[in-house]
């Protein structure tokens, strides 16, 4: 067991979990780390715990210190001029007639690398675009080019269930979702229905997956003929969740009736 801390970025939800170092870290303290794009400003999501080896995502790297008063005005700084830097960025893409739209924009505590977020529904050649951010700002430019559902997760919203959306409360991945899924859920196809704000399949599509497929292990398929109280009858469709069946009988009338695979055959 590794004692570590979960920490959370300001702009994001997702938790890591780093190396507490010896330091006496509570819930909600403000701390810097050294992360692959340099030293960043975070919060504490835990307080100090253990965690197996086995979900360590190597290398475990440390937390430096606590953010002292001088860490929390340099982030403060760093706040505003991103602000400005992302308005900037707008209204040079424009000049370039560059077809992006940005999401945000974030310096690293100790300004090394200022980075950009942008959705676009094709490839951006930003170089030029880069070089004038880099000569503005005299520190390194990333442009990331990310996904609608990545936007979805920054601005947030209500989902069609009425509570704010997975993706900007606790989901810290995206999971592959597919049609399939939402076939499966017996679930109406509209878009409407089975979209989110961003457009793509919903994510709580992949929630309840597993459940249904392991309950339709003991239905018969829809289209295939069973016999029920001796009668050969035609099975339209399944509610799982019921335990019942929706069966065609021989004069085209159609039933909902409960199914047990030992009974009912």
């Amino acid at each position: 067991m590794f004692d570590v801390v979960g920490i959370t970025f300001e702009k994001g939800n997702r938790v890591y979990y780093f190396s507490n170092n010896k330091l006496n870290i509570k819930k909600g303290d403000k701390l810097v780390v050294e992360t692959e794009r340099g030293l960043q400003f975070c919060t504490a999501a835990t307080d100090i715990i253990q965690i197996p080896e086995a979900k360590i995502v190597s290398p475990l790297r440390p937390i430096l210190r606590l953010a002292t008063k001088e860490d929390k005005r340099k982030n403060d700084d760093n706040n505003k001029t991103s602000r400005e830097a992302l308005e900037k960025a707008k209204k040079i893409s424009n000049e370039l007639k560059l077809d992006m739209k940005f999401i945000d924009c974030i310096f690293t505590l100790d300004r090394n690398q200022l980075v950009f977020n942008f959705i676009a529904d094709d490839r951006v050649d930003f170089r030029d675009l880069a070089k004038r951010l880099a000569s503005i700002y005299k520190t390194r430019i990333e442009l990331r080019q990310v996904g609608v559902r990545d936007k979805a997760k920054e601005i947030g919203g209500i989902g069609p269930c009425g509570r704010i959306l997975c993706c900007n409360t606790f989901l810290n991945d995206f999971n592959s979702v597919s049609i399939n899924m939402a076939k499966n859920q017996n679930i109406s196809l509209n878009p409407t229905k089975i979209n989110g704000i961003c457009g793509r399949l919903l994510c709580c599509l992949k929630y309840e997956d597993d459940t249904y497929t392991e309950l339709k292990k003991n239905f018969p398929s829809i289209g295939t003929k069973i016999k029920i109280d001796g009668v050969e009858v035609k099975v339209v469709s399944h509610n799982v969740l019921n335990k019942k069946i929706t069966i065609e009988k021989p004069d085209k009338t159609q039933m909902e009736v409960e199914y047990n695979n030992e009974s009912n055959k």
